[in-house]
């Protein structure tokens, strides 16, 4: 039903019409799992995307990363069970200007990349199976888009059946083919990587809110209203591995994206 499918993508706030039994999934917060951190070396605490959330003068909190970083985790930690075939991938992000690089990629235990989340001019949703579907002539390419424009967006993909969509700062961008097989697996017996690609020499600079799976391809559509809402509403959860005192800080005290 309309009302099932509208209670799977609210997990945040308490809704009255819902079952509980129908709020199912959550997110899975890769800057908490990944332990993204001010504490490493070219981490910095800043300005995230809104400097006056609700016209209260407070900051949402973001991650600055001016340099490469190491951040990996086994798979297995994301998803201990098995890898969602169906899902929401979402980030909210400001990357350096011109930039090209795989903001999360996902290994199998040979080393072949299954999931990567391209940022840069004409996108690519990078996803392959385990019987090598689709091949890389065919990954979806989201043309005309740059989401390295030295600007904020929320990207937002959803995953379903053989089709993936884009929804670019809370707009439908398009949907296009995805020509996996009828049962895809994911493995998550390999690792998955922050910021880069095995042997990539381009990384990610620029400034990171939030980076979330969730188990539901119905997210991705709402993304801008349960997860990192406009900046006249307040932030349903912690967008970032802060704890929840931390969350909102006075605009004197973060240090804003030039």
């Amino acid at each position: 039903s309309l009302l099932e499918m509208r209670c799977k993508t609210v997990y945040i706030l308490p809704n009255p019409f819902c079952s509980p039994s129908l709020i199912t999934a959550s997110p899975i917060d890769l800057l908490r799992i990944l332990e993204l951190s001010e504490d490493m070396e070219g981490v910095s605490i800043e300005a995230g995307i809104c400097t006056d959330r609700e016209n209260k003068g407070e900051t949402d909190f973001a991650f600055r990363i001016d340099k490469k970083i190491q951040l990996s985790a086994p798979t297995k930690q994301l998803f201990p069970g098995i890898f969602p075939e169906d899902f929401s991938l979402m980030a909210t992000v400001r990357a350096k200007k011109g930039s090209q690089f795989f903001l999360l990629s996902v290994y199998d235990e040979q080393g072949v990349q299954q999931l990567g989340l391209e940022v840069g001019r004409s996108p690519v949703l990078l996803y392959e199976d385990q019987l090598g579907l689709p091949p890389p002539e065919s990954y979806p390419t989201f043309k005309k888009i740059n989401l390295a424009d030295g600007k904020w967006h929320r990207i937002a993909y959803s995953i379903h059946d053989k089709a993936v969509t884009l929804y670019l700062d809370c707009e439908k961008v398009q949907t296009l083919d995805l020509s996996r097989g009828d049962t895809p697996v994911v493995s998550t017996n390999g690792v998955t990587v922050f910021g880069t690609r095995l042997l990539d020499e381009e990384v990610f600079e620029g400034v990171i809110q939030q980076l979330l799976i969730v188990e539901d391809p119905l997210v991705a559509a709402d993304y801008c209203l349960h997860y990192i809402p406009d900046c006249d509403s307040p932030l349903p959860y912690r967008s970032q591995a802060l704890n929840p005192e931390e969350q909102h800080v006075s605009t004197a005290d973060v240090k804003k994206v030039e």
